[in-house]
């Protein structure tokens, strides 16, 4: 994986959360993206959720009606 070019934004924060994350030396980019990256991940995550909804009710419902496939050979 290869160094991520960076580029230079404006965000429009808290101001007494962007004090206090001063005051305690976080750096404020590196916080933005870390928090950026875990909701573009949620996000991500829910879209799939939302495209394979039918495909996962349908094999649910086969677990459901049929029970785990192989079950009989399950030594646990």
């Amino acid at each position: 994986m290869g160094i991520a070019q960076r580029r230079s934004t404006s965000l429009t924060l808290d101001r007494q959360l962007l004090d206090e994350a001063r005051a305690l030396g976080v750096n404020i980019s590196r916080a933005a993206e870390a928090g950026l990256t875990e909701a573009v991940r949620a996000a991500r995550m829910r879209s799939w959720q939302a495209e394979n909804a039918a495909a996962i009710a349908g094999f649910n419902a086969y677990i459901e009606a049929e029970g785990v496939p192989l079950a009989s050979r399950r030594k646990f």
